[in-house]
């Protein structure tokens, strides 16, 4: 199965944080599945690392480089039909990088791995 993974779901499965569901850990350790993070998700994260919100044991690019490797984990790239999709979206959520990963699974078919019940509201499969 190919499947996205939300911003947060990444950050606590690679800190091995309880608060990642255990169905959603299960499928990001499974090798069957294809695992993909949007670039959305590496943006953010780098907004949050340069102003002090997120800490790593390594520079930026050296560590969440390491951590798509080591966990086979894909970055979902942002093209223009998922720019597209978001100018079509009800405003449920307001998140701009939640929704482009909405935006993203819509296009792209993909169910995403994340705790956000707004996702919810969105025609997109939510596992957790």
């Amino acid at each position: 199965m190919r499947i996205l993974i939300d911003t947060c779901s990444f950050l606590w499965f690679i800190s091995d944080s309880p608060k990642l569901s255990k169905y959603g850990k299960e499928l990001i350790e499974d090798s069957n599945n294809d695992i993909f993070i949007s670039l959305a998700s590496i943006w953010e994260m780098g907004i949050k690392y340069s102003i002090g919100k997120l800490n790593f044991s390594k520079p930026f690019d050296i560590f969440i480089r390491e951590q798509l490797v080591l966990n086979n984990i894909e970055i979902l790239p942002i093209n223009l039909e998922h720019i597209i999709v978001i100018s079509t979206l009800p405003l449920y959520h307001r998140d701009p990088f939640d929704r482009l990963m909405i935006s993203q699974a819509i296009f792209e078919n993909l169910p995403i791995i994340s705790s956000d019940s707004n996702f919810d509201s969105y025609s997109i499969k939510r596992l957790w």
